[in-house]
C-alpha cells in the first residue's frame, strides 16, 4: 500500500495550520452522513457522522481539547478517503461502521484554548459529566456501541521517544482499566491495534513512535471507556522536524488511521504477550523548541558563556496563531534535546533594560548590539 500516494490523493486541501474552528469544518459536515447530537456551553452545534456498514464499530472523537487539532484535519482526510467509492473505500465501509464526533469542543477550538468555555478539562470530566459536552460524548458512546474507541488528542512539542533525541511524532496508549494497570482482553486488543500501526508507522518516522504515560484517572474518557470493556486506544499526535503547522504530522495519523483499519486482525490478538508493545519507547519531556548555545551573558558585572533555552507558546490574536518565544530555562542543558539550535559563540546578551535574562519573559534580547528576538520572535 503507499500511503504516501493515498494521503496525497485525499488530503482535505481546505484545511490547514494549527487553528482549525468550527467554521474551518461545518460545510464540510454538511457534506457528509451528519447529524446534530448537542450543543456546546455557549450554544454551538456538534455533529456526529455515521459511515459504513459493516459488523465491527468504531467510534473516535477529536478537539475535545480546542488547542489539539491535528486529529481533526487527519479525520477530515480520511472522510474524503471514505468518500471517495473507490476500491478501498468500499473494502473499508463493508468492514467497519464508523461514528465520529469531529469537534467536542467547539467552544475551546475558537478561543483556541484547552478547556470548554466554563474553564473545564473535558478529559477530566468523565465520572461528573458536568458538561454538555462531556454528556454528548456520553450518550454518542452509549447510543452507537462501538466495539473499538479512537480518542484523537495532540500534544506538545516538549515530548521525545525516551532518550533517543527524537521528537514523539505520534504516540499511543492502551489505557488502563484498573489503578494496578493489568491488561486484561479489553485492553490487549487496543495494544494489538496499536502494534498494528507502529509497523507501518516505522517505514515512515522511525524511531519517531512513543508509548505515553498509563497512569489510570478514571476521570479522563480513555481510562473510563477502558473500564466499561471497550478497547480504547489514545493518539497523540506531537512534532515533526520544521513541522509547526503539524501537516507532516497529520499525515502520519491518517497512515495510522489506514494502515489500522486495514491490517487489525482480531484473530491476532494473545492474551497477556506485549512484549512488542512494551518494545515502543515511553514519552519523555526531554526537548525545547529552541537552544542560544554559548551565549555570554553579565552577571552583576561578572561575564559567564551559558545556555539559554527557548520555548513556544501558542497565542491567539486576531484570529490568527503565532508561536511566541519564552524563556524557559538558562544554564547547564546538556540533558535536553532542542529542535532548532543557534550557537552564537560568545556573542554577548543584551536588552533594552541591561538586565540579565529571567525565565518566563518574551525573548527579547540582542547579540552583539543586534537583535536577535523580539517581543518572542526571531529578527
Amino acid at each position: 500500500m503507499n500511503y504516501d500516494n493515498l494521503f496525497e490523493s485525499h488530503k482535505e486541501a481546505s484545511l490547514y495550520g494549527r487553528y482549525i474552528t468550527l467554521d474551518s469544518i461545518e460545510q464540510l459536515i454538511k457534506k457528509t452522513n451528519y447529524s446534530l447530537v448537542g450543543t456546546s456551553v455557549l450554544g454551538k452545534p456538534i455533529y456526529k457522522i455515521e459511515l459504513g456498514s459493516g459488523k465491527t464499530r468504531i467510534f473516535m472523537w477529536s478537539q475535545m481539547h480546542g488547542n489539539e487539532s491535528t486529529t481533526t484535519k487527519a479525520v477530515f482526510d480520511l472522510l474524503r478517503l471514505l468518500n471517495s467509492k473507490s476500491e478501498l473505500s468500499d473494502q473499508l465501509l463493508k468492514k467497519y461502521t464508523i461514528c465520529i464526533l469531529p469537534m467536542v469542543n467547539p467552544d475551546g477550538a475558537k478561543l483556541y484554548k484547552r478547556v470548554n468555555a466554563n474553564e473545564v478539562d473535558l478529559n477530566r470530566d468523565s465520572v461528573d459529566l458536568s458538561q454538555p459536552e462531556s454528556k454528548v460524548l456520553r450518550n454518542v458512546f452509549e447510543e452507537f456501541n462501538p466495539d473499538f474507541c479512537f480518542n484523537l488528542h495532540d500534544q506538545r512539542t516538549i515530548f521525545g521517544v525516551s532518550d533517543t533525541g527524537k521528537p514523539a511524532t505520534i504516540s499511543f496508549l492502551a489505557p488502563a482499566y484498573n489503578e494496578t494497570r493489568e491488561y486484561n482482553v479489553t485492553r490487549m486488543k487496543a495494544v494489538k491495534w496499536i502494534e498494528t500501526m507502529n509497523i507501518t508507522l516505522q517505514h515512515y518516522i522511525p524511531g519517531q513512535v512513543g508509548r505515553f504515560d498509563d497512569g489510570f484517572n478514571i476521570n479522563c474518557i480513555g481510562d473510563m471507556f477502558q473500564s466499561l470493556g471497550v478497547p480504547t486506544i489514545l493518539f497523540e499526535a506531537g512534532h515533526f522536524h520544521d513541522d509547526y503547522e503539524r501537516e507532516q504530522t497529520r499525515k502520519m495519523v491518517f497512515i495510522s488511521l489506514i494502515s489500522g483499519l486495514l491490517n487489525f486482525n482480531e484473530n491476532d490478538v494473545v492474551f497477556n504477550e506485549m512484549s512488542v508493545y512494551l518494545q515502543i519507547p515511553q514519552n519523555k519531556i526531554i526537548f525545547y523548541d529552541i537552544l542560544i548555545k554559548n551565549i555570554e551573558i553579565n552577571y552583576d558585572g561578572i561575564e559567564k558563556i551559558t545556555n539559554i533555552a527557548l520555548q513556544f507558546k501558542e497565542e491567539l490574536v486576531n484570529g490568527i496563531l503565532f508561536n511566541v518565544a519564552y524563556i524557559a530555562k538558562i544554564g547547564d542543558l546538556d540533558d535536553f534535546y532542542f529542535h532548532k539550535i543557534y550557537d552564537v559563540k560568545g556573542g554577548k546578551y543584551s536588552n533594552n533594560l541591561n538586565l540579565a535574562p529571567i525565565v518566563d519573559e518574551k525573548a527579547s534580547f540582542l547579540i552583539d548590539s543586534y537583535w536577535f528576538f523580539k517581543d518572542g520572535f526571531k529578527i
